[in-house]
């Protein structure tokens, strides 16, 4: 596991958008298999501020947290779609397990995570608060889900067969 630091440009736009007084939101996740819900959720957080910037695993994290058969689609096509997204500003890489390094470095204004992880569990949000920023959480979908997806793949079922 090496630890990775914001690229320079990423710390130029960063810098660019606080001297502008735009709020910065964060949020993160692995994000294989972009699909409608990722898209509803990278919408509705970029909405709670001006930018969104996106932490995303990296393939070594990934295997490490779900398995040596994930992620199905590797770190560099992940950035690429995620970047493609008018929701998304800034796109980048962490190796760690958490991205509380990558938080750190950000100092988002808000973070955001799905409503699936109780509030306790979000990982950098004491940090977050100890600057006056703050932390929401946004329901997902039901159903929409890459492990759902993967699954009906598995099953050989379509959409229509659900």
């Amino acid at each position: 596991m090496t630890n990775r630091e914001l690229p320079s440009d990423a710390r130029d736009a960063l810098r660019r958008w606080r001297e502008a007084g735009e709020r910065v939101v964060f949020t993160n996740g692995v994000f294989d298999l972009l699909h409608p819900g990722h898209i509803e959720y990278l919408e509705e957080a970029r909405g709670l501020g001006d930018r969104l910037v996106v932490g995303v695993n990296t393939d070594d994290s990934v295997r490490r947290l779900k398995g040596p058969e994930r992620p199905l689609v590797e770190e560099g096509e992940r950035i690429r779609l995620l970047e493609a997204l008018d929701s998304v500003d800034l796109a980048v890489l962490f190796d760690e397990d958490t991205p509380d390094r990558l938080i750190r470095e950000v100092r988002p204004d808000l973070l955001v995570k799905g409503g699936d992880w109780a509030l306790e569990d979000i990982v950098g949000r004491e940090f977050v608060e100890s600057l006056g920023g703050r932390v929401e959480r946004i329901r997902l979908r039901e159903g929409l889900s890459t492990s759902a997806l993967v699954e009906r793949i598995l099953a050989g079922k379509s959409a229509h067969q659900e």
